[in-house]
């Protein structure tokens, strides 16, 4: 049974405790109000950049190899999770829905945005082409540059015949869904927007495509990259809620093991003192 020392000695520890957790879940709180701002301007933008495609002669684009389906042999993953811990299940999530999602094949090919992803998928035995760390903090729209050219290098060079994103996508506060999508090669219906008969391409469909489909693939993994960021910094204000609130109950209930044993100390004492003076008399 810990004596009185002990138990203080413990509470002093998880309130200490408790307020890195309070000041983690501010900073949190502050990067989510941060993320949801950034995530309002570049949910417009990527989805215009799919509108434009959407609205393309696709009897003339039919030929373009980014629309054009392959024989499917290898696979590549762009799996975007976070480079630190303490947000809950916001990973493991995405990372499961992948790893079932791939299931038993083995000519998948990993691109790991945040060491989180690439931490589960190397304890696996994954194939991890490329790791990009130190992005979803601070989330610029070069690193989606970075990252869609170097996916779809891999898609031009025939080393891999499809590309999913995985990312979670930010609805509140409370809610992340995670998300696989396929992005190459692209539906040949990327939305329901009509298409308009008067337009014109200039010098033809396919230039305008070699131009088009990198600016839509750039705003594509720009918007999954801010959508996870809003997750990661929601799931991570929540746990640190969660984990105050934890040290709260567990500081409320040594506090009471300790009153209780100050008063049966405090009781013995008197006791001890009264049967003292009793014997003197």
């Amino acid at each position: 049974m810990p004596s009185m020392k002990a138990i203080k000695r413990r509470i002093a520890s998880v309130d200490t405790t408790k307020k890195i957790m309070k000041a983690m879940d501010m900073v949190a709180a502050a990067k989510l109000q941060k993320a949801k701002t950034r995530l309002e301007g570049v949910r417009p933008f990527a989805a215009e950049a799919r509108n434009i495609l959407s609205a393309i002669d696709y009897e003339e684009a039919r030929g373009n190899m980014f629309f054009k389906p392959r024989k499917v042999t290898h696979t590549a993953y762009v799996v975007i999770t976070s480079d630190r811990g303490l947000c809950g299940s916001h990973n493991v999530n995405l990372t499961e829905k992948v790893l079932s999602h791939i299931g038993a094949a083995q000519n998948e090919r990993i691109i790991a945005v945040g060491l989180k992803g690439h931490e589960y998928f190397s304890a696996r035995g994954k194939n991890i082409l490329r790791t990009y760390p130190d992005v979803s903090e601070t989330v610029f729209y070069a690193d989606a540059m970075r990252i869609a050219d170097y996916m779809t290098s891999l898609f031009t060079s025939g080393e891999v015949d499809e590309v999913y994103a995985a990312y979670t996508q930010f609805e509140s506060a409370l809610t992340h869904v995670p998300r696989i999508v396929k992005i190459l090669p692209l539906p040949l219906r990327l939305a329901a927007a009509p298409r308009a008969d008067d337009m014109r391409y200039d010098p033809d469909v396919h230039s305008f495509l070699d131009h088009t489909i990198p600016m839509f693939l750039n705003a594509f993994v720009y918007a999954a990259l801010i959508e996870s960021s809003a997750c990661e910094q929601a799931a991570r204000m929540i746990s640190m809620e969660s984990a105050v609130d934890n040290a709260s109950d567990i500081i409320s209930k040594l506090t009471r093991t300790y009153n209780r044993r100050r008063q049966t100390a405090i009781t013995q004492e008197i006791s001890e003192i009264v049967s003292s003076a009793n014997t003197m008399k």
